[in-house]
C-alpha cells in the first residue's frame, strides 16, 4: 500500500479516536451530575439509617466531590473528628434544591422545591431561599487554634455572630455574618477548600406547620375534642398519664401562664434571643401534649420542656438551623425523652448529624410531615430516618389535603379543625401536620411511663404495630400505617412474648 494512503488512515483513525473519547467524557460528566455530581438527589444526605416501610437509604460517598445529596464541597468520611458512621456536613443535604451546588428552588412550605427535573449544578437560586441569604455555619478541624480562626475570619471578610458547643457532635459550631458582598454558595465552596474548616454549610430557615388558625368562640371542653375519642385516649389514661414523662417542645414561645398549662413547663429556654410574645403555634403544642384543664392533652401527666426557636410572626413562624441545633443540644442536656419538632424545611447536614446522635441517646424525635402539599419533596427533619413523621387526619379519618406525602411517614393522627389552647387564656382551632405530631409526642410520653426502658426502635414498633389502617396496605400509603391509637399502642407493650417454636428451640441450640 502506497505511503501516502497508509498515513491518511492513520489520521482518520486517529480523529475517530478523538471523537469517540470526546463522547465518552460528555456521558461520564452527565452520569456523574445524575448521580449527584454537581446535581442534587431528593433523599441524599442520609447517614444510612433504613426508612420504614422503604428500603436502606442510600449512604454517602467518601472522597472528593459533591455527595449524593448534592453540594457536598467533599471530605472523606472520618476526617475532621466526625465520626466515620456519618456523612460529612459540607454544604447542603438532599430534600430538592435550594442548598448550595443544588438544583432547583428551595424546598419548604408552599414551595415544591423549584424546577424539580432541574439536576443542574451551581448556586442557590436568588430571591426564593431557604436560608439566611448573609449567614454561614462552621466546624474547624481538631487542633484549630483561635489564630488560625481568625485568620480564616480575615481572609473571608466574616464577622463571628455566634458560637456554640455542641456535645452531640462533639464539637463546637461557629456562626457567621458575610461581608464584603460575599454569597453564601461562593463562600461555602471557598471555605470548603480550607484544610482546618471541618464543616461549612448555610444556616437554613425552618417554619412552623400550621395551616389554619381561628379563634373558638368560647371553651367548648371535650366536646369539641374530637381527638380524644380518635386516639381513644380516655381508656390510655387509665393506665399511663405521661406522668413526669419530660417533652421538649422546639418551637415558638409558649405561654406558661396559660391556665390549662399550671405547672405543665417545667424549664424554659430562649435559644433565639430578644422579647418574643407567647405565640399560638407553641402554646398549640403544648396544649395538645400535656394541656389539664379545659382542654385536654394526650398526656396531661408530662413535663414540658419549652424551648423558643421560633420567631413570633403571625402565621408563618421562621427558626433557623442554629437556633434548632441550640435548642436540641439543651433538651438533650435536660433530660429530654421525647423532642417535639412541629416544624419543616430543607435537609440540614448539621442536624441531620444531631438527631442521630440524640436517636442514639434513646431520645424519642417526632415532627410534622409538613403542609407543602402532595406534590412537595419530602421536608426535614420529618424525613429523616431517625425521626418519626407524622401527618394529619379529620374526623372522618380523611388525609389533611396540604399534607406532604412519601414513604417516610409513620403514622397519621388527628391534625384538621383541632381545639388548642392560645395565648392569654383563649383557645383557637387549629389545623395542620404540627397538632398532628404534638399528639402523637403525647402518645409517646403515655409509652415511656408504663415503660420507661423503652428504645426509639420499639417505639416506632409499638405506634405502626397498633395504628389502624386507614388506606391501601401499601409500603408508600399516604397515612404510613395508618391513625395511632393510644390505648392500643399502651397495652400493646404487655404482650406477652410468643412461646417459641420447636425451630426457634432448635435455632438457639
Amino acid at each position: 500500500m502506497p505511503n501516502s494512503a497508509m498515513r491518511s488512515r492513520s489520521i482518520l483513525a486517529l480523529l475517530l479516536g478523538g471523537l469517540l473519547l470526546t463522547a465518552c467524557c460528555i456521558a461520564g460528566s452527565r452520569s456523574a451530575a445524575a448521580f449527584g455530581m454537581g446535581g442534587f438527589g431528593h433523599m441524599g444526605g442520609f447517614g444510612g439509617r433504613p426508612m420504614p416501610g422503604g428500603g436502606p437509604m442510600m449512604g454517602p460517598r467518601p472522597g472528593p466531590g459533591p455527595g449524593p445529596g448534592g453540594g457536598l464541597v467533599g471530605r472523606a468520611l472520618g476526617r475532621g473528628g466526625w465520626p466515620a458512621r456519618h456523612p460529612p456536613i459540607i454544604g447542603g443535604g438532599g430534600g430538592g434544591g435550594g442548598y448550595v451546588g443544588g438544583g432547583g428552588g428551595p424546598v419548604g412550605p408552599g414551595n415544591n422545591g423549584g424546577n424539580r427535573n432541574n439536576g443542574g449544578g451551581g448556586a442557590p437560586q436568588q430571591g426564593n431561599q431557604n436560608f439566611v441569604p448573609n449567614e454561614v455555619v462552621t466546624a474547624f478541624a481538631p487542633g484549630a487554634t483561635p489564630q488560625a480562626i481568625a485568620l480564616i475570619a480575615r481572609r473571608y471578610e466574616l464577622t463571628q455572630l455566634d458560637s456554640q458547643n455542641l456535645p452531640l457532635l462533639g464539637t463546637s459550631l461557629y456562626r457567621w455574618r458575610l461581608g464584603g458582598g460575599r454569597t453564601v454558595a461562593n463562600t461555602v465552596r471557598a471555605l470548603g477548600g480550607e484544610r482546618i474548616v471541618a464543616s461549612v454549610q448555610p444556616n437554613y430557615v425552618f417554619t412552623l406547620q400550621k395551616e389554619t388558625a381561628k379563634i373558638a368562640a368560647g371553651p367548648q371542653g371535650d366536646a369539641a375534642q374530637y381527638v380524644l375519642a380518635k386516639l381513644q385516649s380516655a381508656q390510655a389514661q387509665q393506665v399511663a398519664t405521661g406522668k413526669d414523662v419530660v417533652v421538649a417542645v422546639i418551637d415558638s414561645e409558649i405561654d406558661a401562664k396559660h391556665p390549662d398549662l399550671d405547672g405543665t413547663i417545667v424549664k424554659s429556654f430562649d435559644a433565639l434571643g430578644g422579647d418574643a410574645k407567647p405565640h399560638a403555634h407553641g402554646t398549640s403544642m403544648a396544649g395538645a401534649i400535656a394541656a389539664h384543664g379545659k382542654l385536654l392533652g394526650i398526656a396531661p401527666g408530662a413535663r414540658i420542656l419549652a424551648i423558643h426557636a421560633f420567631d413570633d410572626t403571625p402565621g408563618a413562624a421562621h427558626g433557623s438551623s442554629f437556633v434548632i441545633y441550640k435548642g436540641l443540644q439543651w433538651a438533650a442536656d435536660n433530660g429530654a425523652r421525647i423532642v417535639n419538632m412541629s416544624f419543616a424545611g430543607p435537609a440540614d447536614p448539621t442536624l441531620q448529624r444531631m438527631l442521630a446522635a440524640a436517636y442514639d441517646k434513646g431520645i424519642v424525635l417526632i415532627a410534622a410531615a409538613g403542609n407543602a402539599g402532595p406534590k412537595s419533596d419530602p421536608l426535614f427533619p420529618a424525613a429523616d430516618p431517625n425521626v418519626i413523621a407524622v401527618t394529619a387526619t379529620d374526623s372522618d379519618d380523611h388525609l389533611f389535603p396540604m399534607a406532604n406525602r412519601g414513604r417516610h411517614i409513620a403514622v397519621a393522627a388527628p391534625g384538621v379543625e383541632i381545639f388548642a389552647l392560645a395565648p392569654g387564656d383563649e383557645y383557637v382551632f387549629t389545623t395542620g401536620t404540627s397538632i398532628a405530631a404534638a399528639h402523637v409526642s403525647g402518645v409517646v410520653a403515655l409509652l415511656l411511663e408504663h415503660k420507661p426502658s423503652l428504645k426509639p426502635g420499639d417505639i416506632r414498633a409499638a405506634l405502626t404495630a397498633t395504628a389502624q389502617p386507614l388506606g391501601p396496605p401499601r409500603p408508600d400509603s399516604d397515612f404510613g400505617a395508618g391513625l395511632v391509637s393510644a390505648y392500643r399502642a399502651v397495652m400493646w407493650l404487655d404482650r406477652s412474648p410468643p412461646a417459641p417454636t420447636d425451630g426457634g428451640a432448635q435455632a438457639k441450640q
